[in-house]
């Protein structure tokens, strides 16, 4: 089985990307389609029966329902709650592209779509000269910008397209995920958003903790993507 494969990049951190990749994960699980998530590099990991998870990443499992070799959809869990390339250096550890490649390949070979969410930013480093970018690159994915919805947006999503448009990869769309509420200029930033990313949002998540309401208001993207 040859999957098809989807990156999902944010803005910045914390801006919604495990929200959406799960809500993703369940409604082409829905659709009938064998699914897999994955967290290539996860920072902040918390000790459960003697061994690094991460919450994220787990998320990713259940709402896909994989049954998967951890390494595959985690390969490197960090304990330390900072930048990537900073918990892999307080960890001793090197972020190797090759390992990741192996893992997705994994994956690949036994689901029809796997769903990859990166960690932080799209320039987000995970080693001393490799950065988030260098993950999407070497698996060759699409990717899809999670744009944090707050003032300062427009600028932030105009950068993460231009660095993803540049690096040779496909901007397959992008959804807004709702940071400041109230913020009354909301519309007028996705709409600017709209007009100078060339393409209108594949689903905009209110503000909220995530629920069950996420797979109603992306069913748009899910049937885009496909």
């Amino acid at each position: 089985m040859s999957a098809r494969g989807l990156f999902i990049a944010g803005t910045d951190t914390g801006v919604g990307k495990t929200r959406i990749t799960a809500a993703l994960l369940r409604l082409l699980r829905e659709q009938g389609l064998r699914v897999a998530g994955m967290k290539p590099v996860a920072a902040g990991a918390i000790r459960q029966d003697g061994r690094l998870i991460s919450e994220d990443a787990v998320m990713l499992a259940q709402s896909s329902r994989q049954n998967t070799q951890y390494e595959w959809l985690n390969p490197y869990c960090l304990e330390l709650a900072e930048s990537p390339h900073l918990a892999a250096a307080e960890a001793g550890v090197q972020i190797n592209l090759e390992v990741i490649c192996e893992a997705y390949a994994q994956l690949a070979s036994t689901h029809e779509w796997v769903l990859v969410e990166g960690a932080g930013g799209w320039l987000s480093p995970i080693g001393p000269t490799t950065t988030m970018a260098d993950i999407a690159t070497a698996l060759q994915l699409p990717v899809l910008l999670v744009v944090g919805l707050r003032l300062g947006c427009i600028n932030q999503a105009l950068l993460s397209a231009a660095a993803i448009r540049a690096s040779g990869l496909k901007l397959a769309g992008w959804i807004g995920s709702t940071l400041q509420h109230p913020w009354a200029a909301a519309a007028a930033n996705v709409q600017a958003l709209s007009e100078r990313l060339g393409t209108g949002p594949l689903g905009v998540l209110p503000w909220s903790e995530g629920t069950t309401a996420d797979a109603l208001l992306l069913a748009g993207a899910a049937a885009a993507l496909r």
